[in-house]
């Protein structure tokens, strides 16, 4: 019974996360979406920008994003130093992340109009949660068989 409550908060925050993407249009400003999807960077075509509340909007979602997948950390292992950890890792990142498109952004030209897309892309879905959860179960793993 306690591990399909666990599994079930675990399917409800990854359905939260779901819906945050399914409605990004209605919740964030990110004019780089059409720009990307329809094809405006191949012809350098790049949208009237906001930066100041672009960038405001990738930080809301990314740390929207982020709250849910340390939620899912913590459902997942009970351990409130794995979502510590996780936490600054994410904090690090997100300094990393928002520098690189900063700059990345005002230096826009055909050789890093890619690069910009795959870091926005990084800033605004829970890839980190990709890596964090596999990777903290096999330090579990590897603590148990140690102890």
């Amino acid at each position: 019974m306690k591990q399909f409550l666990r599994l079930s908060g675990i399917g409800v925050l990854v359905i939260l996360l779901i819906l945050v993407r399914f409605f990004e249009h209605q919740l964030f400003y990110d004019p780089l979406i059409d720009f990307y999807r329809y094809g405006g960077y191949l012809a350098m075509e790049v949208p009237e920008i906001n930066f100041p509340k672009l960038l405001l909007n990738l930080s809301l979602r990314y740390w929207l994003n982020t709250a849910i997948s340390l939620v899912i950390l913590f459902v997942s292992f009970r351990d409130k130093n794995i979502v510590k950890f996780a936490a600054l890792l994410f904090t690090l990142l997100f300094g990393i992340g928002l520098a690189t498109f900063s700059v990345l952004y005002f230096n826009l030209n055909l050789e890093n109009v890619m690069g910009l897309f795959y870091v926005r892309r990084f800033l605004i879905h829970p890839v980190f949660i990709l890596i964090l959860l596999p990777a903290f179960y096999y330090y579990r793993l590897k603590k148990r068989e140690n102890l």
